[in-house]
């Protein structure tokens, strides 16, 4: 069972920057797609960005420029480097892992999910 664990969370003032991590236990992102959701209270979880197992990245518009999405095979760690924030990006960043090499952008297509980690921009 594959188990994932965010971190690097916190309170950022606007412009600021945080780095999210992930760390998986008993699996390799390889072969797989990995990816960060975000859900504000009151939203939807919606899709941030997502890494494939070739490194190819996608992004959501509305972090795209500011957010870069990355990850350390060798650590089993997902990483989501956060510049420039906005306090519409409050929210619980989640990762996840979909067994596929190759990635979609819909949370269902994921199959093992994180707790979350909070992003306060304020």
């Amino acid at each position: 069972h594959v188990q994932l664990v965010e971190s690097g969370g916190g309170l950022v003032q606007p412009g600021g920057s945080l780095r999210l991590s992930c760390a998986a236990s008993r699996y390799t992102f390889s072969p797989a797609c990995m990816g960060w959701f975000r859900q504000a209270p009151g939203t939807e979880r919606e899709f941030v960005a997502t890494i494939d197992d070739n490194g190819s990245t996608t992004y959501a518009d509305s972090v795209k420029g500011r957010f870069t999405i990355s990850k350390d095979n060798a650590k089993n760690t997902l990483y989501l480097q956060l510049n420039s924030l906005k306090p519409e990006d409050t929210a619980m960043y989640y990762c996840a892992r979909r067994e596929f090499w190759y990635c979609v952008t819909t949370m269902t297509s994921f199959n093992y999910w994180g707790q979350g980690t909070q992003v306060t921009v304020s």
